[in-house]
């Protein structure tokens, strides 16, 4: 019987390290529709995003030696490499030169997704700031990192009703401050 393996986040660092395919195989399988998740809320296009998802796993496995658990979760270092990642090819000069050589059927397709609310413009990043450390934290990795309830619960070490309790009260602070 075929039994699926399972580690520890120290284990599975340990293991990376001694570039264990096993265990990035894992990594891969546990992390990668997250981390594909918030390349998604860079990268609208689902083929580039892949090709990005593609690139930030070569990263971690050609930087995990750099990862460092006494700084954070493996976790927050893993959304970090997939945050940073997307932001460079948005960067990139090829990315930019694809998207001015696109055929104009698919940017009309691109024009209602780019039409939304400009969170900047509205003054929401600036409005977040004003919310106390353990609010925003939760609700930038909600809201801006795309996570879900049980990846920040994940990545900051808080019970799942904390991370809830925590949205709710941001949500409330920050709607009192706008208005």
């Amino acid at each position: 019987m075929n039994r699926q393996q399972t580690y520890s986040e120290d284990e599975l660092v340990i293991l990376l390290k001694q570039r264990s395919e096993e265990a990035f195989g894992y990594l891969y399988d546990h992390y990668a529709d997250s981390l594909n998740g918030i390349i998604r809320s860079f990268v609208s296009d689902e083929q580039h995003a892949l090709d990005v998802l593609q690139e930030c796993f070569i990263k971690i496995w050609n930087q995990v030696h750099a990862y460092d658990p006494s700084k954070g979760r493996l976790f927050t270092w893993l959304v970090s490499i997939a945050r940073n990642t997307a932001i460079d090819k948005l960067r990139s000069r090829s990315w930019k030169n694809a998207l001015q050589n696109r055929e104009l059927s698919e940017r009309e397709q691109a024009i209602p997704a780019t039409t939304g609310l400009n969170i900047d413009a509205i003054g929401l990043r600036a409005a977040v700031h004003h919310l106390k450390e353990e609010l925003r934290q939760v609700l930038e990795l909600a809201y801006f990192e795309g996570m879900s309830h049980s990846n920040i619960a994940e990545a900051t070490g808080l019970p799942m009703g904390t991370v809830k309790t925590r949205l709710r009260s941001a949500l409330i602070e920050l709607r009192k401050f706008i208005k």
